[in-house]
């Protein structure tokens, strides 16, 4: 069977495409009726790509011009990657392959640095290179036991958007207080256009606070409400916060007190929150919040193993050998002397071997050295070097991207 890939740019090959993917991921729902040329709008122009069977659209995959924020500050060129899908009867074929090697391909000669994906299963992407690099958690929280201790600060002032003012605002305030956190990623705008367009299709009602003084706001929470069938008189309403943007503590505890002081509200779901946010801290019962689950979030891909490691920030004064092994970016393949004053190819004998997976999953420091070993994904020459590595690429705040895509 021979797999042709090539870029989609047409718009009827971009809506067969979304129609590819829909069916391949099964339960995500129909593409909605789209005004003419609007799925353009929604897709970034040369990076839909699709695969050909026999003249036949099998599969495809897109991705987002973006950015990444790396420990220390330092933002690289970055692939959003999504949409990858093949459909169910051209499964195990080499097509989701064909695919990703040409993503990489296109990558690395379009000089970004690294590649990221939020991934349907997670069995799949460590064959390509993708490392699970950091780690989300979804947390409930009872609002009526949620009292904040008496020394948390009150944040500023929080109001509603309108709907239609909405999509001009957040993209600013977001851009203009992005945090240094490692592993947070640029929204461009058609990730914006995309969102958009999600909300505005879903049944039922949706909501926007923002936080700061108009002009100078510095945070936001979108959520909307679940359940609602029995919403008058039920016991249990829910609203389920999809994102929730608050860098600052001003904005993420005056975004918390709204939200827990909402009337009528018995409990609000985060989708995503980092593993260390401070929310358990705030409150007087720390047992009014639960987290229900902890997802693999951000799946990272080194596109430019060199550019990755000198462009990131390290801890102490060690220094440690890595010898770095990549079969499908040949260039990857070499040998760094790591430090706490950067970053240098070398031909001395590596005290660590590592795979580009395991590089994609320490290197945002959501991943430990020790664990890579432990799980066979990196090896150590000298047991030692384990710890001096992990001084190295420790970081001060767990890292998290907090955008879906």
């Amino acid at each position: 069977m021979t797999t042709e890939i090539r870029v989609l740019d047409a718009e009827d090959d971009l809506i067969a495409a979304a129609k590819v993917f829909r069916t391949a991921m099964v339960g995500i729902p129909p593409l909605p009726d789209l005004a003419p040329g609007q799925i353009t709008t929604l897709l970034e122009p040369g990076r839909t790509v699709g695969a050909f069977v026999a003249g036949q659209l099998t599969g495809t995959a897109d991705a987002v011009t973006s950015t990444l924020t790396l420990p220390g500050g330092a933002v690289v060129n970055h692939a959003a990657v999504t949409h990858v899908g093949v459909l169910p009867s051209f499964t195990r074929k080499g097509i989701a392959t064909a695919l990703v090697h040409h993503q990489l391909r296109d990558f690395a000669q379009r000089g970004e640095i690294v590649a990221s994906l939020r991934a349907s299963e997670a069995t799949i992407y460590g064959r390509y290179g993708y490392g699970v690099a950091s780690s989300a958690q979804t947390v409930e929280v009872q609002t009526a036991r949620a009292a904040f201790r008496p020394d948390v600060p009150a944040g500023g002032p929080v109001r509603l958007l309108d709907a239609a003012a909405a999509w001009e605002i957040l993209p600013r305030v977001y851009d203009a207080n992005r945090s240094s956190r490692a592993g947070t990623i640029g929204r461009p705008p058609v990730w914006w256009r995309g969102v958009r367009l999600r909300t505005e299709s879903t049944p039922g009602a949706s909501y926007i606070a923002v936080h700061g003084e108009p002009g100078s706001e510095t945070g936001f929470a979108r959520y909307r409400p679940i359940d609602t069938q029995a919403w008058f008189v039920s016991d249990q309403r829910t609203i389920v916060v999809e994102d929730f943007f608050a860098p600052t503590i001003d904005a993420c505890v005056g975004l918390l007190r709204f939200l827990f002081e909402l009337d009528l509200i018995h409990r609000v779901t985060f989708w995503m929150l980092p593993l260390d946010n401070p929310l358990p801290w705030l409150l007087v019962d720390r047992r009014a919040m639960r987290a229900t689950a902890v997802h693999d979030e951000t799946w990272l891909r080194v596109v430019d193993a060199h550019a990755a490691l000198g462009a990131r920030r390290y801890v102490g004064n060690g220094a440690v050998t890595v010898a770095v092994n990549d079969p499908l970016l040949q260039s990857n393949s070499a040998t760094f002397i790591v430090t706490g004053d950067g970053v240098e190819t070398s031909k001395r004998a590596a005290q660590l071997n590592v795979g580009i997976e395991g590089l994609g999953a320490v290197l945002l420091g959501g991943a430990t050295w020790r664990n890579l070993a432990v799980a066979g994904l990196a090896h150590a020459e000298d047991p030692a070097a384990l710890a001096v590595a992990d001084q190295l690429f420790a970081v001060p705040e767990a890292p998290y991207a907090g955008t879906f895509f």
